[in-house]
């Protein structure tokens, strides 16, 4: 497979509709990049949860995996499922995140999510980080909307297991959840490390790039 490798990570916005959405598209991402990059700037903006024990929940998760980073959270208190009807606050609220970082890669949900928080994320996010790589992560929950990716981050089967050791100690309220397990984690990033001869993977939808072939 064709490596890209960027030059160098400084900062990274990730995007999410709900708390836990982050961790589960990105969590492995994430762990990876503070561990290869003390100091990374991570600045995170998620539209529901703000002032819900979901909020505890956000900040514990995003702090177990981002160790030694710089990390900042914006959280709204937009209604679960409800993201579509608040789209001018929404907007507004994006773009003022927007103007608070300079992020060398943009993570976000990726357009064809079933879920319409998750798309209306996907949707703004370009129109606010219109000269950033972004990146779009999948969700995993019960819809049959896995999609077709293109872009993969290896990931070592502890850095794997990590990840999802930290979202079930730090998103006690979907323990219910019948898909919310370590097999379920564990078996979607094994699959998408058998797609990119790796023992784990994240995998992404990639928004646009550009690639210059034979000079700078």
């Amino acid at each position: 497979m064709i490596g890209l490798t960027p030059a160098s990570v400084r900062e990274v916005a990730v995007l999410g509709a709900h708390c836990d959405d982050i961790a589960m598209g990105v969590g492995g991402t994430l762990l990876t990049l503070a561990a290869r990059h003390p100091g990374l700037r991570v600045r995170a903006f998620v539209l529901s949860g703000a002032d819900t024990p979901r909020e505890m929940e956000e900040s514990h998760a995003l702090r177990a995996l981002c160790p030694q980073a710089d990390l900042e959270l914006s959280m709204l208190d937009i209604p679960d499922g409800r993201a579509p009807g608040y789209w001018e606050y929404v907007k507004l609220a994006l773009e003022s995140f927007g103007n608070r970082c300079e992020p060398d890669i943009v993570f976000a949900p990726q357009r064809a999510d079933a879920h319409q928080d998750h798309r209306l994320v996907a949707e703004l996010t370009p129109t606010v980080f219109r000269d950033h790589l972004v990146l779009g992560y999948e969700i995993l929950k019960w819809e049959a909307d896995t999609p077709r990716t293109a872009i993969y981050h290896p990931l070592s089967r502890e850095t794997a297991e990590e990840k999802a050791r930290i979202l079930l100690k730090h998103y006690p309220s979907q323990a219910d959840r019948d898909w919310f397990d370590e097999e379920a984690f564990l078996g979607l990033s094994r699959l998408r490390g058998v797609q990119c001869h790796h023992p784990h993977a994240e995998a992404f939808v990639m928004e646009k790039a550009i690639v210059r072939f034979g000079g700078s």
